[in-house]
């Protein structure tokens, strides 16, 4: 009979991934996504027009750090023999960007399940990011989904 993925996922499971943010991070992912605000790439004009002394990375940029949390949160189960399901991310919920994350900043993000639904299918995570300062800088909810296979594996 195959398992479930989710019968290998806990609540209280705390997975981290740490890196640190600089021009090659900000760049690229303006450059992927059009976000080209002053804001990101224009140092001069956050130095005479605001008060946070430089470029700040994208808050999205954020939220991808945050993914590749939950990606590793899964690596344990996604490849098990005999699996019913397979887990896919249903998105993000009360996104809250706290502090900004300046260049050569080192984000941290804590990945913990905080609820395991067998009967719907999900578990929820709560995520938090902190800089090297152990400031948090962003915090949010995780739903990962568990979508069934068309056919369970041998």
């Amino acid at each position: 009979m195959a398992n479930s993925g989710l019968d290998f996922v806990e609540v209280g499971q705390h997975y981290t991934f740490a890196k640190t943010v600089g021009e090659t991070e900000v760049s690229l992912f303006a450059g992927i996504t059009g976000d080209f605000s002053d804001t990101h790439v224009n140092d001069q004009y956050m130095r005479e027009h605001s008060n946070l002394g430089g470029r700040i990375a994208h808050g999205a940029l954020i939220v991808g750090f945050m993914s590749t949390a939950s990606t590793i949160s899964i690596a344990h189960v996604i490849h098990k023999e005999g699996l019913s399901d397979f887990p896919v991310s249903s998105g993000y919920d009360k996104i809250r960007f706290l502090k900004p994350v300046r260049l050569g900043d080192t984000v941290t993000v804590h990945y913990t399940v905080a609820q395991v639904d067998k009967q719907r299918g999900r578990s929820i995570a709560k995520v938090e990011a902190v800089n090297q300062h152990n400031e948090t800088v962003a915090v949010g909810e995780h739903v990962m989904r568990w979508a069934k296979k068309l056919h369970a594996e041998p």
